[in-house]
């Protein structure tokens, strides 16, 4: 996937290592759940996950609690990225502890202003997705060589994407902006430009997105519910996840 954002061979990739004091944490999962999914190598890009899994949960987190055992629960149903949005007051101290759990990539959602990428970077978040196009955010994402994902809506923004040097962009909100036709209609003019669709995807519509070529992954929350996150229902996470990943790896009809 062709991203504004080059990885040369002498610079050092978005790893991923064990800190000393992740022994500390309890293991949230009252069982360990195995699933046909094997976690990703620790050394792959957020470019590189998108390309492999092509799913992106986007996670509104309330309650700093739920950060540790949603990240297992992730990993555990072999799809090792998080969004985490800039919704709540608990996405800085969750990110700092999602980062904490080997193989997952962890990007910082709902990014809308410089303080918040810089917040979100000390945090640790290795990626930034913005619901519209801000160009200082872009700005400091690249000069930080971060990858971000920036929304768009038209294609004004998309063109004002690429002169920022972007060129794969969140598609939000997908299914209210026209969904599938409307994503179709943006890529004739622009055919160097890939998207990650975001807004009103779910099981029942994930496939068709994934089939047209110019999608490299989709974002969605089905599978990480906040209901489900406020019961502790992390089991059910891990299975829900597990089978989101099996939809979007199964062949296009």
């Amino acid at each position: 996937m062709n991203t504004s954002i080059t990885h040369g061979a002498s610079e050092p990739r978005f790893g991923f290592t064990r800190p000393a004091h992740f022994g500390q944490f309890p293991r949230p999962l009252e069982r360990r759940i195995q699933f046909p999914f094997p976690p990703t190598s620790q050394d792959m890009t957020p470019e590189e996950i998108l390309q492999s899994r092509r799913l992106v949960p986007v996670i509104e987190i309330t309650d700093v609690a739920q950060a540790l055992p949603l990240a297992e629960a992730l990993v555990q149903g072999g799809l090792p990225v998080a969004e985490v949005t800039f919704r709540s007051a608990a996405a800085p101290e969750s990110i700092k502890r999602m980062c904490t759990v080997p193989g997952l990539c962890v990007g910082a959602g709902t990014i809308i202003n410089v303080d918040q990428a810089r917040q979100a970077l000390d945090c640790g978040a290795q990626y930034f997705v913005s619901p519209g196009l801000f160009p200082k955010v872009v700005a400091f994402a690249l000069e930080n060589k971060i990858p971000i994902y920036p929304g768009v809506a038209t294609p004004t923004d998309i063109g004002t994407a690429l002169d920022l040097g972007v060129n794969v962009l969140k598609f939000f909100p997908a299914e209210a902006l026209g969904g599938l036709k409307t994503l179709k209609a943006f890529s004739a003019p622009f055919p160097q430009v890939k998207f990650v669709p975001t807004g009103g995807i779910n099981e029942a519509n994930l496939a068709s997105y994934l089939a047209h070529p110019k999608v490299v992954a989709c974002g969605g929350s089905w599978m990480v519910e906040k209901s489900l996150l406020a019961a502790g229902r992390f089991d059910e996470v891990a299975r829900l996840v597990a089978a989101a990943v099996a939809l979007a790896a199964a062949p296009a009809k």
